[in-house]
């Protein structure tokens, strides 16, 4: 009689083993096997990590193994069981591998094909093209049918149907959700950065800024170190711009907006070039930064004993002599007029600083709401849902992506239910909490554009791509590398299981996938340029690349250097509790000081951008793809090609590192992860 030996890896998360009996089944061309209990005597089979083979002897020959049944059913009490893959040596000595990389969990069963990445159009056998039917069926009712995707507020881009981490389906759970607890990484922020006696000093000031201090960690030889010692300098202030937290805001002026009547005469102490003002801005040297998305946006309310305030500043910068980008005027609100006076490097030391620190708060919240979570956790969160609704497992592109959508949902549902919920985190120390975050994503949505992911196409839009006129801006040089070296391996890939456009075309299933993110991500808004169907291979190649970009590079670049500029409070206040100046010469240092955040709310930004520069445990970078949903040879050796990429541009970096002062490392492969779980 034939027999088959089988092999049975089982996850190494945490409770990813089972002592739940455990049968198999094996479907081929040719028939299907009775139900086999896979256990060896006096043996514990199936435990966390471990990989074990069976013996299975079948009655007749089965032909080509088609399927594999695995089916778990109850021994003493339900454990779930994570299954990596099984592989399966035929009676005639050919190894078959079956991918899993999925949680069974109750009296659960499921059905495996071998790994090889098939398009629709490659099943031509019935028993195949049901199994691909049934698994879409089976996860589109997992998560959710078209008409019941979650609103979490108006205007948002939809989201899964879950209230709370534990509602998701089990393969997009966190391993352990103690992880990624809001409030408990909080808490343990508060215990590592030693301010918990701060902890509930709401409305006490601080008394100056050395003062800050007392909850200021200081760690030698980093940029947080640099960024308390230089805040206050109009260099740090315009470099932020380039390579901080938010570098995506900047971009050249090119007509100075009516808005702004900032004339030659008031700023010609700073213009280094013997040029007006207007000759400057047609050199290419005039920058702005408009905040006006801020402009009318709710401050938060939800503590009646401290009035807390926002602004809608427009910066304009200009670049010196030195390449240097610097301030040299700022307005503090969207209208021109008495009240909104236009300040001035040449101001009093204390009106230009705190004109300055205002830019900086207003920086600090678009980054967080839109540049953060709008732009990488949200977006993100779309591909992750239309991937798991649209793609089967056994689809080339479903196999790529995975590993870009991992802990995506659960992260933004985790958000949802602690932090940037009614009376969450969010509230306790930002001036955009109590709703003001919400109003900012449904205004930021309308000009959320499929051009402004593609970015080498975001960077020109802002007139930002001369590396020549503009030497310094590490995010737009390395994030141009990481995009290429991207590029390049979904060109790759898509090379090698679509042979030309048409083969694009007709792909149903990567059709459902584009309709479904445009559908329902982006609300079928013709304006936001999503595409609603692909037709050809290069643009098929750039789709994708922007999912895996905007999951791992662009989250990793305004995610990770958040501590490095946030962590002194003065140079990015998540509140401030008095308006703006409306008049010069009458701020003073005390003035700054009781405008800043109080001690409570300062330790509670402190805790929160700790907290979110932390990488998570068993971190998986970009280029690492350990579960090995691939089998193909051409497709290994694309992944081959593609880590060499990465750790070249690694040693570039590297080397453009070595003795900065300020280095910047941010885009660096071997810093990015895989995808938006954190």
């Amino acid at each position: 009689m034939p027999s088959y030996t089988v092999t049975v890896a089982t996850g190494s998360q945490w409770f990813a083993g089972t002592d739940d009996y455990i049968y198999l089944s094996l479907i081929g061309s040719a028939g299907c096997s009775e139900k086999h209990l896979l256990d060896k005597a006096f043996y514990n089979d199936f435990e966390r990590g471990a990989v074990d083979s069976y013996d299975v002897t079948v009655d007749e020959e089965l032909g080509e193994i088609y399927l594999v049944k695995i089916e778990k059913r109850k021994y003493w009490l339900h454990d779930d069981w994570y299954l990596k893959y099984i592989t399966l040596k035929t009676p005639h000595g050919d190894y078959i591998e079956f991918p899993c990389y999925r949680w069974i969990t109750g009296e659960g069963e499921i059905v495996l094909r071998d790994g090889r990445a098939k398009l629709p159009r490659d099943d031509q056998i019935h028993i195949l093209k049901q199994h691909r039917r049934k698994e879409l069926e089976a996860r589109q009712k997992q998560y959710r049918n078209c008409y019941i995707w979650m609103e979490w507020n108006p205007g948002f881009p939809l989201s899964i149907d879950a209230k709370c981490h534990k509602d998701l389906p089990r393969d997009i759970q966190f391993d352990s959700e103690k992880g990624v607890d809001f409030v408990l990484n909080y808490s343990k922020a508060m215990e590592n950065l030693f301010i918990n006696r701060f902890m509930h000093m709401f409305q006490s000031s601080w008394h100056d800024f050395a003062d800050f201090e007392k909850i200021f960690v200081k760690i030698s030889n980093t940029i947080s170190e640099r960024v308390k010692n230089h805040w206050q300098e109009d260099l740090m202030f315009g470099y932020q711009f380039l390579n901080g937290c938010n570098p995506v805001l900047i971009k050249r002026c090119t007509e100075l907006p009516k808005k702004l009547p900032v004339t030659t005469e008031m700023v010609e102490c700073s213009l280094e070039r013997q040029l007006s003002l207007e000759q400057e801005i047609q050199e290419g040297n005039i920058f702005i930064v408009d905040y006006e998305l801020l402009d009318g946006i709710d401050a938060n309310k939800t503590d009646p004993c401290t009035h807390q305030f926002l602004a809608a500043p427009i910066c304009l910068l200009y670049k010196n002599l030195a390449n240097k980008i610097v301030p040299i005027a700022i307005q503090l609100s969207q209208t021109p007029g008495e009240n909104n006076p236009i300040f001035l490097p040449t101001d009093s030391k204390y009106d230009w600083l705190l004109a300055k620190i205002w830019v900086r708060s207003s920086d600090f919240h678009v980054h967080q709401t839109i540049t953060h979570l709008l732009r990488t956790h949200l977006v993100s969160e779309v591909f992750g849902i239309a991937m798991y609704r649209q793609l089967p497992a056994v689809h080339p592109l479903f196999k790529l992506l995975v590993a870009h959508v991992r802990f995506t949902t659960a992260i933004n549902t985790k958000a949802r239910e602690q932090l940037i919920c009614e009376y969450g985190l969010f509230d306790k120390a930002n001036a955009t909490g109590g709703g003001g975050h919400v109003q900012m994503v449904q205004r930021a949505v309308q000009d959320l554009t499929y051009s402004s992911l593609c970015f080498p196409e975001a960077i020109k839009a802002r007139g930002m791509d001369s590396t020549e006129d503009i030497p310094y801006y590490f995010y737009r040089d390395d994030g141009l590398l990481v995009w290429e070296a991207i590029l390049s391996f979904t060109t790759e890939v898509v090379g090698i299981y679509y042979e030309n456009d048409q083969v694009v075309e007709e792909d149903q299933e990567l059709q459902d996938f584009v309709k479904d993110v445009y559908v329902y991500g982006m609300r079928g808004k013709k304006a936001s340029g999503f595409p609603k169907s692909i037709k050809s291979r290069e643009k098929l190649s750039e789709y994708l690349t922007v999912v895996i970009f905007t999951a791992s590079a662009q989250h990793a670049a305004v995610n990770f250097g958040q501590y490095d500029w946030c962590s002194w409070i003065p140079n990015a206040p998540p509140t401030m509790r008095a308006p703006p100046p409306t008049a010069k010469g009458v701020v003073t240092i005390e003035q700054i000081v009781d405008t800043l955040p109080d001690r409570g709310r300062s330790c509670w930004h402190l805790g929160a951008v700790w907290a979110l520069s932390q990488f998570q445990e068993n971190e998986l970078f970009l280029g690492m793809y350990p579960e090995e949903h691939f089998i193909e040879k051409p497709v290994k050796e694309a992944m081959i090609r593609f880590r060499k990429n990465l750790e070249a541009i690694v040693s570039v970096i590297a080397e453009r590192n070595k003795n900065k002062k300020l280095p910047y490392y941010y885009l660096s492969p071997d810093r990015i992860p895989n995808s938006v779980a954190v």
